[in-house]
């Protein structure tokens, strides 16, 4: 099976390629803008005409796009998750290859969920920011293509490589600045939300598992628990070995700091902890993943605690 990835040098494109490589029946190319790529292609920029061009000529049976933007301003969300989508669908459709189309979206899609529910994928997505809203609208277009296609939409992947910006990257580097200068108390604010973590790993598996089906439409990639931010916080430090206390700030809406120690002024020790987060689902947000274990036969291996043993091990480098 030919695979082509676009996106393979993102955070999750990363795994998905270590994921396919590892399938001795798949044959990689990578399409991407970094100089490692197989070949160097702008989704953003570049034209359906010359992506039809590249398709026709490598003939892959499978498309997973894994690229896209999680921050910036509205207009480059929409560049980077929405046209360059756009490209994609229309580059499939004039291609003569009839590739297969496995299209990574996000959880963001749906926006707030009542605290105590499972979002499945019948829900109406209401994205409460423009991430969500770009990601959604990239749904709507692989929907309506017309295309072999599957939306993966997952929920927060954690695991090794976790960007230092995200809630999970920033508590772990609060933690090793708490634990370099032998601090013991570690003050965190924007510790209530409560979020899906899946582990990148796993995100990778189900990639490869819908690329081999033919189901279509929109399956939930989760773990299907939704776990309290504060208590990924006490599962790092149980992981990292911190000693010392944790204690969470007032959490008003708004962005707020991580303070190690007694509260200071000095900016080194602080760090931005998001509340709440970034990705318009207020509180609470929880996967109902029935559908990606009936139609995929996939289900989450990685618990969180591995999870977040590996981000640690990767923060703890830094030390």
């Amino acid at each position: 099976m030919r695979v082509l990835l676009i996106g393979a040098n993102g955070y999750l494109g990363r795994f998905v390629a270590d994921r396919l490589l590892a399938d001795p029946a798949v044959q990689l190319t990578a399409l991407g803008r970094g100089d490692d790529a197989d070949v160097r292609f702008d989704l953003a920029t570049g034209s359906p005409g010359a992506l039809t061009r590249f398709l026709d000529a490598v003939h892959p049976g499978v498309v997973v796009n894994c690229a896209g933007a999680t921050r910036g301003g509205a207009r480059d969300l929409v560049r980077h998750n929405t046209v360059a989508v756009a490209t994609v669908c229309e580059a499939l459709r004039r291609s003569g290859c009839g590739a297969r189309l496995v299209q990574l979206g996000c959880g963001s899609e749906y926006g707030p969920s009542q605290p105590g529910s499972s979002t499945a994928e019948d829900a109406v997505p209401r994205p409460g920011g423009p991430y969500g809203v770009s990601k959604l609208a990239a749904t709507e277009l692989v929907l309506g293509s017309g295309l072999d296609a599957v939306v993966l939409r997952v929920f927060s992947p954690a695991g090794p490589g976790t960007p230092a910006g995200s809630p999970l990257g920033r508590l772990a580097e609060a933690m090793r600045r708490a634990m370099q200068a032998g601090d013991g108390e570690l003050k965190l604010g924007g510790l209530g939300v409560q979020r899906d973590f899946v582990d990148v790993r796993d995100v990778a598996r189900a990639v490869h598992a819908a690329s081999l089906s033919a189901a279509q439409g929109v399956i939930n990639i989760g773990s299907g628990r939704a776990v309290r931010l504060r208590d990924a916080a006490g599962v790092l430090a149980r992981v990292a070995g911190y000693g010392g206390s944790l204690h969470e700030l007032d959490a008003p809406p708004g962005p707020l700091r991580a303070t190690i120690g007694h509260p200071r002024s000095d900016p080194d020790h602080a760090a931005p902890v998001a509340y709440p987060y970034p990705d318009g689902c207020g509180s609470w947000q929880q996967a109902d993943v029935r559908t990606a274990r009936d139609r995929l036969g996939w289900r989450p291996r990685i618990n969180l605690e591995e999870s977040l043993a590996d981000i640690w091990m990767e923060a703890a480098c830094r030390i």
